[in-house]
């Protein structure tokens, strides 16, 4: 029997898709027990119960400065800018998408122009933000709008194109405008496209915004990240990380479920 004939039953896929994340936990608790029974001051591989200390102190302890639960504070922080940025580059890559992908004369003017800043490193350009929009929101925002508007603006026009052409023609001919076919024939289906590009997106705006409070921000939870590493707070760090790594999860499966709901013959397709 050929190896891509095999299909695992429910309860050995069950057991793949939680082996990896054991053997990692496994391989963790290893290497932390050897560094510190070499070294109990070890700071690169805390023990779980470090870990779990440093959670309830991040979490679920009043900081003695500021009376803030750190962990809760910069969450918020850093989804208000996310979503902010998100909801912004949905907008903008929705308009232009549509756009490129249905008028050749579009096509023509904005493609070769997107394709070209879709190419430019987007932190690279964070010190030219800084200098001209300050070290404020705005050009924390404007980093992960930059970062991932081309990326959506290309997509969504790909998917456009793709549409069959018969829509099109026969729209026109039941006397369907131009903005009425992008209405009734192009939005609704790519609107579930524009939900898994979003899922894609969502790496890359992590990646950015925790680039842009990492370099300048008094929140956050790259802020905090950056804080602590010059006292090699480990204990901190890894917790932040999974923490930041769960947020992505639990969007991309919202997006998911959303787009089952509001899209189920998108899923019946597929």
């Amino acid at each position: 029997m050929r190896l891509v004939n095999i299909r695992p039953d429910r309860g050995t896929a069950l057991f793949l898709a939680i082996l990896p994340f054991a053997l990692v936990i496994l391989a963790y608790v290893l290497g932390s027990a050897e560094r510190l029974s070499a070294n109990p001051d070890d700071k690169l591989l805390p023990s779980l119960v470090s870990l779990g200390d440093a959670i309830v102190k991040v979490a679920f302890t009043a900081d003695a400065r500021t009376g803030n639960y750190l962990l809760w504070s910069d969450t918020l922080a850093s989804l208000e800018r996310l979503f902010s940025a998100l909801a912004i580059s949905t907008a903008i890559a929705l308009f232009i998408g549509v756009l490129v992908g249905m008028l050749p004369i579009v096509r023509s003017f904005l493609a070769p122009f997107v394709a070209m800043v879709s190419m430019v490193p987007p932190l690279a350009l964070l010190p030219i933000l800084f200098i001209v929009m300050g070290l404020g929101e705005a050009s924390k925002i404007a980093l992960i709008t930059i970062g991932i508007t081309p990326y959506l603006i290309r997509d969504l026009a790909m998917r456009v194109e793709e549409l069959p052409r018969e829509q099109m023609i026969k729209a026109q001919t039941l006397g369907a405008s131009t903005w009425q076919m992008a209405l009734r024939v192009v939005l609704p289906q790519i609107l579930p496209r524009l939900m898994d590009a979003l899922r894609l997106s969502l790496g890359p705006a992590f990646l950015f915004l925790i680039a842009a409070e990492a370099i300048a921000s008094d929140s956050g939870l790259g802020y905090r990240i950056f804080l602590v590493r010059r006292y090699l707070a480990m204990d901190v760090i890894l917790p932040y990380v999974a923490w930041i790594t769960l947020l992505a999860v639990a969007m991309d499966f919202a997006l998911v479920r959303a787009r089952r709901f509001f899209f189920p013959w998108f899923g019946a397709a597929k």
